[in-house]
């Protein structure tokens, strides 16, 4: 059996500067400088990912982070004033109002979530449990 010493989640970007003030600043998250021109993101219960430049990056077609919050409405209405698209979808698959949020609470159909880009374009999320 593989016994790891710790373990971390990675994915790519093409702009390292971009990622670290969208990360950093946009989303208000712990993020460094990582020593091989990557970034460092740390978790809040302590976990880190690996974020790292890739100049043929394709963005994630699925989503590569979840926030999970205490307010959805006030934390889209947050991410939409610093310029951040939260309405994404347009799919009846995913049925979201006119902020980008999908109700499922309400209908018994999981958390409430609101899916956005980052400038990479990779998919990320904000969730109401």
């Amino acid at each position: 059996m593989v016994t790891p010493l710790e373990i971390f989640s990675g994915f790519s970007v093409d702009d390292i500067p971009a990622a670290k003030a969208f990360y950093g600043e946009t989303l208000g998250l712990r993020i460094s400088d990582g020593p091989m021109g990557n970034l460092d993101l740390e978790l809040p219960a302590g976990g880190h990912v690996f974020i790292y430049p890739k100049e043929d990056h394709t963005p994630a077609t699925f989503t590569i982070l979840n926030l999970v919050v205490d307010d959805i409405d006030a934390a889209v209405d947050e991410l939409n004033a610093k310029g951040v698209v939260t309405a994404i979808y347009d799919d009846p698959q995913l049925p979201t109002d006119e902020k980008g949020v999908l109700r499922g609470r309400s209908v018994d159909r999981g958390p409430d979530i609101a899916w956005f880009r980052d400038p990479a374009g990779n998919v990320l999320s904000v969730l109401q449990d």
